[in-house]
């Protein structure tokens, strides 16, 4: 797993209250967040997990090592799994089931890719309300 990532994640969650961060993570970070909270067992306030990457797919990207496998435990704390049709990272179906491991709610937002600058979401105006959903949540 991705242990310099969880550790470099875990000193900066405890230069804060825990029960006050809201984390945000895109592709790779998704992983690194539950793995995270597994070596942790830290909860936190809330997570935004955005075009979760897929480490085990056929295919995923040689250079990008030590996220495998995906975590797949139950995270205890309010998550959001935010994913597209056309993900060339994880396929739609992958994605609904680590929210469904994650206990997340699920998201679909359509054929925009990897949620990222290629998308031309812009501010991202959307991603910006499910953020504050979770922060009202809890």
């Amino acid at each position: 797993m991705c242990s310099e990532w969880v550790k470099t994640l875990d000193e900066t969650i405890s230069k804060f209250g825990p029960a006050d961060v809201i984390l945000v993570g895109h592709s790779l970070a998704c992983a690194t967040i539950g793995w995270w909270q597994a070596a942790s067992g830290r909860k936190i306030k809330a997570a935004l997990l955005v075009a979760p990457a897929d480490t085990e797919a056929r295919g995923f990207p040689d250079k990008a090592t030590g996220f495998a496998p995906m975590p797949i435990q139950k995270l205890p704390f309010p998550t959001i799994v935010v994913a597209s049709t056309n993900d060339e990272y994880v396929s739609l179906e992958r994605a609904k089931y680590f929210a469904n491991c994650w206990g997340s709610k699920f998201i679909n937002i359509g054929a925009v890719g990897h949620i990222n600058s290629a998308a031309n979401l812009q501010d991202w105006p959307e991603g910006l309300e499910l953020l504050k959903l979770l922060d009202r949540k809890v």
